[in-house]
């Protein structure tokens, strides 16, 4: 069977967080000012993100990729870089309770 790339589709990435409490607000900040411009630096496609609309402290992130292979070879640069380690990582990590990550491989004839 071919994978996605080979079909026309993608690889989405799904990603949602639990903040720590009162950790939303600087979460985006840090998300918006610092990692959406890395993520771009990096090739990476971020599809959408932001706060839930009920709850400021889950945070949602969904990433597109062409298949799970080039996911793994991006996310490998990104997260592997000294500008991630050094720069975003700890002040990230330090607002995260918990996350929890979903792949889908979504055909081309669901992409509008």
């Amino acid at each position: 069977m071919n994978g996605p790339a080979e079909r026309g589709g993608r690889v989405l990435d799904l990603r949602t967080y639990k903040l720590l409490p009162g950790g939303g607000a600087e979460f985006d900040r840090i998300f918006r000012e610092r990692v959406l411009p890395m993520l771009e630096r990096f090739g990476i496609e971020v599809v959408g993100h932001g706060p839930s609309l009920d709850d400021r402290d889950l945070y949602y992130r969904v990433r597109a990729f062409g298949s799970a292979a080039e996911r793994e070879e991006q996310l490998g640069s990104f997260y592997g870089s000294e500008e991630w380690r050094q720069n975003h990582r700890e002040a990230v990590l330090a607002l995260i309770e918990t996350y929890y990550e979903l792949l889908i491989d979504l055909p081309a004839p669901m992409i509008r």
